[in-house]
């Protein structure tokens, strides 16, 4: 049996702390896992930032309320999902997830927590696990799935590292020279390919 896992941001939806980077004006809140490799680093910056710009929880949901899944995604999961088990490894949060979900037809989402306080700051984060990731993998594969994983950051890695297949999606060049092993496509039409090529049974397109 095989699973696919997909990473979220950067793969079906844009990247949201970019979107609200170019909403509000602060450049620095643009940073990501392709720039950042430590996560616990990036989140602390980023909630440092709220927290000196005034920005809430209300402010985030604006801007995710007006985004939608990139051009292509929703059609894609669509012909993965008749072919896999889908599930959603993402570094995303529930409190953010789900106007971008309910357009991905509410697939499987793994993801972490944010702790809010009563005036809607955004005070801290709570990871599921450690290497949430590379962990869910590795328990899947205990249930006796073959992972096939996509993503396209540095905090993929570890999870595509330990699928039986990764590829890397629309991936920096910087993530793309660090990690040779995968393979690596660009457009959703290559990335189902990807999985063909991947899967141990007969798929079509």
């Amino acid at each position: 049996m095989e699973l696919a896992c997909l990473d979220l941001e950067g793969v079906l939806i844009p990247e949201i702390w970019i979107d609200f980077a170019e909403r509000t004006g602060i450049d620095a809140l643009r940073a990501t896992t392709r720039d950042i490799p430590d996560y616990d680093v990036l989140m602390k910056q980023r909630l440092r930032l709220l927290d000196e710009n005034g920005l809430k929880i209300q402010d985030i949901h604006k801007v995710i309320d007006d985004m939608s899944p990139l051009p292509g995604a929703s059609e894609f999961l669509d012909w993965l999902r008749e072919r896999f088990q889908v599930i959603i490894l993402s570094d995303t949060f529930y409190e953010f997830s789900a106007p971008l979900m309910r357009q991905l037809g509410w697939p499987t989402l793994f993801c972490h927590k944010l702790e809010v306080d009563s005036a809607g700051r955004v005070v801290d984060y709570k990871l599921r696990q450690k290497n949430p990731k590379q962990k869910s993998v590795e328990a899947f594969q205990s249930l006796n799935y073959r992972v096939i994983a996509a993503g396209d950051s540095y905090n993929d890695t570890t999870m595509l590292g330990a699928a039986e297949e990764g590829i890397l999606f629309h991936a920096p060049k910087n993530v793309i020279e660090e990690f040779p092993q995968f393979k690596t496509v660009d457009t959703f039409a290559d990335l189902k390919q990807a999985f063909i090529d991947a899967s141990v049974r007969e798929l079509t397109v």
